[in-house]
């Protein structure tokens, strides 16, 4: 997925980006004011495609109080100017009701109205890594996966010689732990402790 800069005069705040989304004509983000232009490869998608599946069976099955919607913004918190869309997020049905703009547009400002994200990373890896890993920390998102399917990311995360991985950060006393999966690795979840993925199915979605 390449990430692309929208050109504009002035940079945007959140709420002026708001107003400006063109809803049905593109996925756009905003990173510290600028618009950033997210258009999706096929395998992205399929990728993004298989874990929310595998979520929403788990969902079912159990009974879960949670739901996976098509897309959401979430907001940074004490943040004026940027805004994020989550390849895969996982909602509280029961703390929806608190989030005041989620009916208007989508959006979502506390970290536990959002027990899980994932980042499906592509050629825009820092911003999965670093920007939205610390963003996500300081919200207090529970649960956040980076799924490195093509081993895109440094080498300092994925090693030398790079492989696909998939990182689940579980927040620990307001920090992510790190637990990283590959190959037949069954990827362990707090947030579905019962899932029988491994990272080996995820990867082969994106072939």
């Amino acid at each position: 997925m390449m990430t692309q800069a929208i050109v504009k005069p002035e940079l945007m705040t959140f709420e002026e980006f708001l107003e400006w989304y063109p809803d049905g004509k593109g996925r756009f983000e905003l990173h510290n004011g600028e618009i950033i232009e997210m258009p999706a490869t096929g395998t992205h998608q399929i990728v993004a495609g298989e874990i929310s599946t595998e979520f929403s069976v788990e969902i079912r099955r159990l009974k879960l109080p949670y739901r996976i919607p098509r897309e959401c913004f979430v907001k940074p918190i004490d943040s004026d100017d940027s805004a994020f869309i989550p390849d895969v997020a996982v909602f509280d049905d029961r703390l929806l009701e608190k989030e005041p703009m989620w009916k208007k547009r989508s959006l979502v400002t506390k970290g536990e109205t959002i027990p899980l994200i994932v980042e499906v990373v592509s050629t825009n890896w820092q911003d999965d890594y670093l920007m939205k890993f610390s963003e996500y920390e300081k919200l207090g998102i529970a649960e956040y996966w980076i799924v490195d399917y093509l081993g895109l990311g440094g080498r300092r995360y994925l090693g030398n010689p790079k492989q696909p991985t998939i990182f689940v950060y579980k927040l620990v006393d307001g920090e992510y732990a790190i637990n990283l999966f590959r190959g037949s690795d069954r990827i362990q979840s707090s947030i579905f402790p019962e899932l029988n993925l491994t990272a080996e199915q995820v990867f082969k979605a994106g072939q």
